[in-house]
């Protein structure tokens, strides 16, 4: 691809230090993220004729889609990997293969308000009243790390809650004498609490003394010529200083999709091609997101004068649906949004001949759309124009775009409108259906994360998926399992009186945290 005065000019402006960049094709997508230790030396790689010869035929098609470029600078590499993680999960660039999946970096954690507390390793943020530390880049690092942290301040490793006597006798940290084993009286709980404390300063960057005393042994180790042991201290040193090292969090990422430069004219060029009365001012977009069945979602999203409405996005649920099946979801979805809809539409009408309406309803958000746009191809468009017709909706314009080659389909036409991605007019409808997906996803990840932190039954030691089920077919929610006693924890299957009253405590523990707070 020949080198663009754009894609010139944006070479010219890369700084020589860490960061992100984003590669992106004609239509704005963002379709590679990479992380570089200095930004302009990697990015230019990309566009070095003389390295045309060597490039797979991957990395070919994508050079030959980038269109523009953008990129983020950030303190450290650390902080670059961290970033590239968030952008790729947030984007789902196609020409992206690590980082795609749900997997997070890991953070460490404690919950001071545990009878004995000790750290763990965890990838999700919870509101639990533990405090965190992380997220870390280097997942080698932090465990090593943490042994080293477990050992220097003499903490404990073992899982559980609340450790006794009989867990003491099979405990390698106790008897190799790297706890101070409170679980049999060895020192008090205010006293192990200190421990904690600088395990905590230890994590939050307070690591001087132990930096220099690891640094001269690493280098009398080598004066000594033991380089095998100088290796492990120099190793020790760097993972230190990696799980130690600050580094931004990026709670938001510090990036947006570009927005249209002219929505009235790409409004215009739609409404000229469907042959509708003038432009759509109101386009409401669909899409279905389910895995192989589960958590099946649909999304709808608002666009007003060409511009996302996020005030009337709305969010669906599937209720009667029960298998994978994308033209019936889309039907429900159809069939839920305009019977409510045409009521209230009804409702407002009705007001105005003296009737009364409650709630905050506003001429936007009642408006009937003035064009449908579906995430598919003719069978999600039937399965939609046969609601609309059940509801004498049948006259609202709609119509599916299909992605593979971003046909526009219409009721009634046998074969679709092909207009070319440069048309404004796809653009447009590419920007609500790529948002409309978006949204889906977004729902859908939550509803999972939601799944999987719906329980703190999952951190207490020993407990399997058929114990976590059985609680909570007895007691409904992890609610009403606080409020049992500890005889009514015992009728559980698979529970014993040791066991139940283990999870007592564990309940009441984190109940305390949340008190706390």
């Amino acid at each position: 691809m020949p080198l663009t005065d754009h894609i010139r000019n944006k070479l010219s402006q890369l700084p020589h230090k860490p960061g992100v960049y984003l590669h992106k094709d004609r239509l704005g997508t963002v379709i590679y993220v990479g992380k570089a230790r200095d930004l302009r030396k990697r990015v230019t790689t990309y566009f070095h004729p003389s390295r045309r010869q060597g490039w797979d035929l991957k990395f070919n098609a994508l050079v030959e889609a980038i269109h523009d470029l953008d990129w983020h600078v950030v303190k450290s590499e650390a902080e670059s990997l961290l970033l590239e993680g968030k952008l790729i999960k947030e984007f789902r660039p196609r020409f992206n293969i690590d980082f795609r999946d749900d997997k997070r970096f890991l953070l460490l954690k404690v919950n001071l308000q545990d009878p004995i507390p000790r750290f763990t390793l965890t990838r999700l943020r919870q509101d639990d009243g533990c405090v965190y530390f992380g997220p870390f880049a280097h997942s080698g690092s932090v465990r090593r790390a943490l042994t080293m942290m477990r050992r220097k301040f003499q903490l404990r490793g073992c899982r559980p809650l609340t450790p006794g006597e009989a867990d003491y006798k099979h405990c390698l940290y106790g008897n190799l004498k790297h706890c101070t084993a409170p679980c049999i009286g060895n020192v008090t709980r205010d006293q192990y609490l200190a421990q904690v404390q600088a395990g905590v300063e230890f994590l939050q960057g307070q690591t001087e003394e132990l930096r220099d005393e690891l640094k001269a042994e690493m280098l009398r180790a080598a004066a000594r010529q033991e380089f095998e042991l100088a290796a492990q201290l120099r190793n020790a040193l760097e993972d230190l200083q990696r799980t130690t090292q600050k580094t931004e969090k990026f709670e938001r990422v510090p990036y947006n999709l570009p927005v249209a430069s002219n929505p009235a004219a790409d409004l215009e060029a739609l409404g000229r091609v469907l042959e509708l009365p003038g432009p759509p001012a109101r386009i409401e977009g669909y899409d279905i997101s389910n895995i192989s069945g589960t958590f099946m979602v649909a999304s709808m999203v608002s666009f007003w004068q060409g511009r996302p409405d996020r005030a009337n996005y709305r969010r669906f649920r599937m209720k009667t649906v029960t298998a994978q099946n994308d033209f019936a979801c889309m039907a429900e979805t159809v069939r839920r949004r305009y019977t409510r809809l045409n009521g209230d539409v009804t409702a407002t009408a009705a007001a105005g001949a003296g009737a009364a309406v409650t709630g905050p309803l506003t001429a936007r958000s009642l408006r009937l759309p003035d064009l449908i746009l579906i995430d598919g191809g003719k069978g999600q468009l039937n399965a939609a124009c046969a609601e609309l017709a059940k509801l004498g909706l049948q006259g609202i314009p709609i119509l599916g775009l299909a992605k593979e080659y971003e046909e526009i389909h219409r009721p009634g036409q046998a074969e679709p409108l092909r207009l070319g991605v440069d048309h404004p007019a796809v653009k447009l409808l590419q920007r609500v259906r790529d948002e409309a997906h978006r949204f889906a996803n977004t729902y859908n990840a939550q509803l999972r994360l939601k799944k999987i932190n719906e329980s703190l039954l999952d951190e207490f030691p020993g407990i399997g998926d058929a114990r976590k089920q059985a609680l909570l077919k007895r007691f409904g929610s992890v609610q009403r399992l606080r409020r049992a006693t500890q005889e009514e924890i015992e009728s559980v299957a698979g529970f014993g009186g040791t066991m139940a009253a283990e999870l007592k405590r564990f309940l009441e523990a984190r109940a305390s945290g949340d008190a706390a707070r």
